[in-house]
């Protein structure tokens, strides 16, 4: 995995499955909103997908411009981690089923997701993107990227968390509330 055409081949394949949650997404989208569901935090949105698009395209060009000397215990263990990003992505995914979106809809009177990842997190797909975050650009020693993408993502997802804090707090009453939520009061 230390070389550069098989990290070129690893985002390539990140990005493509990119490409089938925007398709899962969409199908979901239309779902939801057939269901009477409401969509918030629009504003966000298209910054995420500019951050997103850009980390897959900054790893490679710093893998090319800096071309790093990468040690194989570093590139497999972040490979490692990568792929168990992606298997919690999916498992969230999976859990939330039609509900799981790259947006914030929310469709009244469902009841609040309670099983997967989510009888312990209340947002563990965020934790996936975390991990990829640092973990797909270390796998070629890409570090100004995971370092870059890490700090922008993290403000975004202070909004992102927010938001959907707030969307979910609008249909549940008190005893429904994640812990550490906002409340009314």
């Amino acid at each position: 995995m230390t070389s550069l055409t098989a990290f070129v081949v690893l985002v390539a394949l990140v990005g493509l499955e990119r490409l089938a949650e925007l398709v899962v997404s969409t199908r979901n989208a239309t779902w939801s909103f057939a269901h009477g569901g409401r969509e918030t935090g629009r504003g966000h949105y298209p910054v995420m997908v500019v951050l997103h698009t850009g980390f897959l395209v900054a790893m490679l060009v710093e893998a090319f411009v800096r071309r790093p000397v990468v040690p194989g215990w570093l590139a497999w263990s972040m490979l490692a981690l990568v792929l168990a990003a992606q298997a919690l992505r999916w498992w969230c995914i999976a859990t939330l089923g039609r509900r799981w979106n790259t947006r914030v809809i929310v469709v009244p009177g469902l009841p609040p997701v309670r099983s997967g990842p989510y009888r312990w997190l209340a947002h563990p797909n965020y934790v996936a993107v975390v991990v990829e975050g640092v973990a797909l650009p270390m796998v070629h020693a890409a570090w100004i990227t995971a370092v870059t993408f890490t700090v922008a993502n993290t403000a975004l997802l202070a909004v992102r968390i927010r938001v959907e804090n707030e969307a979910l707090s609008a249909l549940r009453g008190p005893a429904d509330r994640p812990v550490g939520a906002p409340t009314d009061a």
